[in-house]
Protein backbone atom coordinates (compact mmCIF):
# COMPACT_ATOMS: atom_id res chain seq x y z
CA UNK A 1 0.00 0.00 0.00
CA UNK A 2 1.48 3.03 -0.96
CA UNK A 3 1.79 6.31 1.30
CA UNK A 4 0.08 9.90 1.03
CA UNK A 5 1.53 12.50 -1.37
CA UNK A 6 5.09 12.62 -1.56
CA UNK A 7 7.61 15.34 -2.51
CA UNK A 8 11.02 13.66 -4.13
CA UNK A 9 13.64 15.88 -4.12
CA UNK A 10 17.33 14.71 -5.71
CA UNK A 11 20.76 16.41 -4.10
CA UNK A 12 18.77 16.48 -0.88
CA UNK A 13 21.41 16.03 1.40
CA UNK A 14 23.43 19.16 1.61
CA UNK A 15 23.33 23.17 0.07
CA UNK A 16 20.48 24.05 -2.14
CA UNK A 17 18.46 20.55 -1.44
CA UNK A 18 18.97 20.37 1.75
CA UNK A 19 17.35 24.01 2.25
CA UNK A 20 14.49 22.77 -0.03
CA UNK A 21 13.92 19.51 1.88
CA UNK A 22 14.22 21.21 5.27
CA UNK A 23 11.66 24.00 4.01
CA UNK A 24 9.22 20.88 2.49
CA UNK A 25 9.20 19.06 5.74
CA UNK A 26 7.87 21.95 7.84
CA UNK A 27 5.13 21.45 5.49
CA UNK A 28 4.38 17.97 7.34
CA UNK A 29 5.36 16.60 4.07
CA UNK A 30 6.62 13.27 3.20
CA UNK A 31 10.15 14.02 1.74
CA UNK A 32 11.76 11.74 -0.61
CA UNK A 33 15.80 12.46 -0.46
CA UNK A 34 17.76 11.04 -3.44
CA UNK A 35 21.73 11.38 -2.59
CA UNK A 36 24.88 9.95 -3.00
CA UNK A 37 25.44 11.61 0.22
CA UNK A 38 23.54 10.91 3.13
CA UNK A 39 22.01 13.64 4.78
CA UNK A 40 23.13 14.30 8.67
CA UNK A 41 20.74 13.33 11.31
CA UNK A 42 19.14 16.55 11.02
CA UNK A 43 18.32 16.49 8.00
CA UNK A 44 15.34 14.46 8.09
CA UNK A 45 13.20 12.92 5.23
CA UNK A 46 13.45 9.08 3.65
CA UNK A 47 16.56 8.79 2.41
CA UNK A 48 17.48 6.39 -1.05
CA UNK A 49 21.19 6.44 -1.54
CA UNK A 50 21.54 7.06 -5.64
CA UNK A 51 23.89 7.96 -8.02
CA UNK A 52 21.96 9.73 -10.83
CA UNK A 53 24.91 8.75 -13.13
CA UNK A 54 23.86 4.91 -12.64
CA UNK A 55 20.83 4.68 -14.74
CA UNK A 56 19.98 1.01 -14.23
CA UNK A 57 20.13 1.56 -10.45
CA UNK A 58 18.14 5.19 -10.38
CA UNK A 59 15.58 3.14 -12.31
CA UNK A 60 15.27 0.89 -9.76
CA UNK A 61 15.04 2.97 -7.03
CA UNK A 62 12.54 4.96 -8.66
CA UNK A 63 10.31 1.62 -9.04
CA UNK A 64 10.98 1.27 -5.70
CA UNK A 65 9.86 4.47 -4.56
CA UNK A 66 6.85 5.00 -6.71
CA UNK A 67 5.53 1.87 -5.46
CA UNK A 68 5.67 2.94 -1.56
CA UNK A 69 4.88 6.29 -2.41
CA UNK A 70 2.38 9.15 -4.23
CA UNK A 71 4.76 11.32 -6.04
CA UNK A 72 2.89 14.52 -6.18
CA UNK A 73 6.07 17.06 -6.31
CA UNK A 74 9.35 16.66 -8.07
CA UNK A 75 12.51 18.95 -7.60
CA UNK A 76 15.62 18.19 -9.78
CA UNK A 77 18.13 19.86 -7.67
CA UNK A 78 21.26 17.37 -7.85
CA UNK A 79 23.70 18.13 -10.64
CA UNK A 80 27.63 17.99 -11.79
CA UNK A 81 29.82 20.23 -13.45
CA UNK A 82 33.41 19.56 -15.59
CA UNK A 83 34.58 22.69 -15.80
CA UNK A 84 37.20 23.43 -18.92
CA UNK A 85 37.40 25.68 -22.38
CA UNK A 86 36.14 24.51 -25.37
CA UNK A 87 39.78 23.29 -26.56
CA UNK A 88 40.09 21.09 -23.36
CA UNK A 89 37.01 19.55 -23.81
CA UNK A 90 36.44 15.85 -22.65
CA UNK A 91 33.79 13.91 -24.39
CA UNK A 92 33.20 11.55 -21.42
CA UNK A 93 32.90 14.33 -19.03
CA UNK A 94 30.29 15.98 -21.10
CA UNK A 95 28.36 12.54 -21.63
CA UNK A 96 28.19 12.48 -18.35
CA UNK A 97 27.13 15.75 -17.51
CA UNK A 98 24.20 15.43 -19.84
CA UNK A 99 23.24 12.56 -18.38
CA UNK A 100 23.26 13.69 -15.06
CA UNK A 101 21.76 16.94 -15.55
CA UNK A 102 19.95 15.80 -18.30
CA UNK A 103 18.71 12.10 -18.14
CA UNK A 104 18.17 11.01 -15.29
CA UNK A 105 15.70 14.54 -14.10
CA UNK A 106 14.18 12.92 -17.19
CA UNK A 107 13.62 9.81 -16.19
CA UNK A 108 12.70 10.86 -12.20
CA UNK A 109 9.74 12.77 -14.11
CA UNK A 110 8.55 9.92 -16.51
CA UNK A 111 8.91 8.11 -12.91
CA UNK A 112 6.39 10.64 -10.99
CA UNK A 113 3.86 11.42 -13.64
CA UNK A 114 1.49 8.64 -13.41
CA UNK A 115 0.70 9.63 -9.87
CA UNK A 116 0.33 13.54 -11.11
CA UNK A 117 -2.40 12.76 -13.29
CA UNK A 118 -4.05 9.78 -11.25
CA UNK A 119 -4.41 12.49 -8.51
CA UNK A 120 -5.32 15.45 -11.15
CA UNK A 121 -2.21 17.53 -9.95
CA UNK A 122 1.28 18.03 -9.60
CA UNK A 123 4.35 20.27 -9.31
CA UNK A 124 7.81 19.81 -11.03
CA UNK A 125 10.90 22.49 -10.15
CA UNK A 126 14.38 22.07 -12.00
CA UNK A 127 16.97 23.81 -10.83
CA UNK A 128 18.80 24.95 -13.50
CA UNK A 129 21.33 27.95 -13.37
CA UNK A 130 22.08 31.03 -14.29
CA UNK A 131 25.09 29.64 -16.31
CA UNK A 132 22.36 28.09 -18.90
CA UNK A 133 22.70 31.91 -20.18
CA UNK A 134 26.12 31.95 -20.63
CA UNK A 135 29.29 31.28 -18.75
CA UNK A 136 33.06 30.99 -19.53
CA UNK A 137 34.60 27.19 -19.29
CA UNK A 138 31.63 25.94 -19.10
CA UNK A 139 30.27 24.35 -22.40
CA UNK A 140 29.38 21.24 -20.63
CA UNK A 141 27.54 22.75 -17.46
CA UNK A 142 26.03 25.17 -19.56
CA UNK A 143 24.76 23.60 -22.05
CA UNK A 144 22.80 20.84 -19.57
CA UNK A 145 21.07 23.29 -17.57
CA UNK A 146 20.20 24.98 -20.79
CA UNK A 147 18.91 21.98 -21.72
CA UNK A 148 16.97 21.44 -18.68
CA UNK A 149 15.08 24.48 -18.96
CA UNK A 150 14.12 23.54 -22.54
CA UNK A 151 12.73 20.46 -21.13
CA UNK A 152 10.68 22.47 -18.11
CA UNK A 153 9.09 24.23 -20.93
CA UNK A 154 7.88 20.79 -23.09
CA UNK A 155 7.01 18.89 -20.49
CA UNK A 156 4.43 22.24 -19.13
CA UNK A 157 2.71 22.18 -22.74
CA UNK A 158 2.73 18.25 -22.43
CA UNK A 159 1.44 17.82 -18.93
CA UNK A 160 -0.39 21.22 -18.28
CA UNK A 161 -3.92 19.53 -18.95
CA UNK A 162 -4.01 17.31 -16.28
CA UNK A 163 -3.29 19.81 -13.76
CA UNK A 164 0.57 19.79 -13.53
CA UNK A 165 3.14 22.42 -13.76
CA UNK A 166 6.38 22.23 -14.44
CA UNK A 167 8.84 24.94 -13.83
CA UNK A 168 12.73 26.13 -13.33
CA UNK A 169 15.07 27.72 -10.89
CA UNK A 170 18.23 29.35 -12.18
CA UNK A 171 20.57 30.48 -9.09
CA UNK A 172 22.90 33.04 -8.86
CA UNK A 173 25.55 32.68 -7.01
CA UNK A 174 24.73 30.94 -3.48
CA UNK A 175 26.44 30.35 -0.50
CA UNK A 176 26.50 26.68 0.13
CA UNK A 177 28.94 24.79 1.74
CA UNK A 178 30.65 23.78 -0.74
CA UNK A 179 31.04 27.91 -1.95
CA UNK A 180 32.18 29.08 1.08
CA UNK A 181 34.80 25.84 1.33
CA UNK A 182 36.33 27.47 -2.39
CA UNK A 183 35.45 30.93 -1.63
CA UNK A 184 36.02 32.81 2.11
CA UNK A 185 34.09 35.69 3.08
CA UNK A 186 37.00 37.54 2.78
CA UNK A 187 38.36 36.54 -0.41
CA UNK A 188 38.81 38.70 -3.57
CA UNK A 189 36.64 36.24 -5.53
CA UNK A 190 34.03 36.40 -3.15
CA UNK A 191 34.21 40.55 -2.41
CA UNK A 192 34.53 40.79 -6.10
CA UNK A 193 31.39 38.49 -6.76
CA UNK A 194 29.01 40.63 -4.21
CA UNK A 195 30.10 43.81 -5.45
CA UNK A 196 29.04 42.72 -8.88
CA UNK A 197 25.37 41.65 -7.44
CA UNK A 198 23.11 44.06 -7.83
CA UNK A 199 21.98 43.57 -4.12
CA UNK A 200 25.39 43.44 -2.61
CA UNK A 201 24.84 39.81 -1.14
CA UNK A 202 25.47 36.45 -1.77
CA UNK A 203 22.08 34.04 -1.86
CA UNK A 204 21.69 31.89 0.73
CA UNK A 205 20.29 27.91 -0.16
CA UNK A 206 16.75 29.23 1.61
CA UNK A 207 16.36 31.75 -1.25
CA UNK A 208 16.41 29.35 -3.75
CA UNK A 209 14.06 27.12 -1.13
CA UNK A 210 11.00 29.75 -0.79
CA UNK A 211 11.16 30.12 -5.43
CA UNK A 212 10.86 26.10 -5.10
CA UNK A 213 8.36 26.67 -2.73
CA UNK A 214 6.06 29.02 -4.83
CA UNK A 215 6.22 26.88 -7.56
CA UNK A 216 5.46 23.58 -5.75
CA UNK A 217 2.39 25.25 -4.13
CA UNK A 218 -1.19 24.56 -4.63
CA UNK A 219 -1.35 28.50 -5.43
CA UNK A 220 1.31 28.51 -8.36
CA UNK A 221 -1.23 26.67 -10.65
CA UNK A 222 -1.40 29.21 -13.19
CA UNK A 223 2.05 29.51 -13.35
CA UNK A 224 3.93 26.96 -15.78
CA UNK A 225 6.90 26.55 -18.27
CA UNK A 226 8.52 29.56 -16.40
CA UNK A 227 12.52 30.40 -15.42
CA UNK A 228 13.05 32.66 -12.48
CA UNK A 229 16.73 33.44 -11.78
CA UNK A 230 17.47 33.63 -8.29
CA UNK A 231 20.39 35.66 -8.53
CA UNK A 232 20.45 38.93 -6.85
CA UNK A 233 19.91 40.65 -10.48
CA UNK A 234 22.89 39.45 -12.05
CA UNK A 235 20.61 38.16 -15.13
CA UNK A 236 19.50 42.14 -15.59
CA UNK A 237 23.58 42.54 -16.82
CA UNK A 238 26.56 43.74 -15.11
CA UNK A 239 29.84 42.47 -13.95
CA UNK A 240 30.77 39.06 -15.72
CA UNK A 241 31.36 36.37 -12.72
Amino acid sequence: MREPEATLVTGGSNGIGAAIVQSRLKKDETVINLDRVAPDDQCGGVYFETDLGDLPALKATLEDVVSKHSVTRVVNCAGIAALSPLTELNEGDFSRTMEINVLAPSLIVKAAVPAMIHAGFGRVVNVSSRSALGRGLRTSYAASKGALISATRVWALELGEHGITVNAIGPGPIETELYRAANPPDSDVTKQVVASVPVKRLGKPEDVASAADYFLSRESGFVTGQTLFVCGGLTIGGVAV
